[in-house]
């Protein structure tokens, strides 16, 4: 797997806010095992996916509940798709850009997304 990058430094204008702005209410909201996987080199899927684990199911959704409505409330965006709310085993949150990926443990271990985007620079967020 890539070494993760450690400086936290992106470069997309119109990008940056969205991405600081998921990454701290996931910090806030203490998700788990935080990744910004840049994917620009390596696909048009998106720029970004943005990859954490909850604590729970309720965990999941409310991580994907919050997202939601600060990304709304303070940047004025909404996510262009929703998946697995209903299950709330792997939430994905599509901005176009940047998509989100909010896994309960056992399921993120399951897919490794990690591991199928190895070539994507990775940044882990530390609280």
């Amino acid at each position: 797997m890539t070494e993760p990058n450690t400086d936290n430094s992106f470069n997309i204008k119109g990008t940056q806010p969205l991405i600081d702005a998921i990454t701290s209410t996931l910090s806030r909201r203490k998700a788990e095992k935080i990744l910004v996987m840049d994917l620009r080199e390596i696909t048009t899927l998106a720029d970004y996916f943005i990859v954490c684990n909850g604590l729970s199911d309720v965990h999941v959704k409310s991580l994907a509940d919050e997202i939601t409505e600060v990304a709304r409330e303070e940047l004025q965006e909404r996510p262009w798709r929703k998946e697995g709310l209903d299950t709330r085993r792997w939430v994905v949150l599509d901005f176009v850009n940047v998509v989100v990926h909010i896994f309960k443990q056992d399921t993120r271990e399951h897919y490794s997304i990690e591991k199928m985007w190895s070539d994507a620079k990775i940044t882990r967020i530390e609280d």
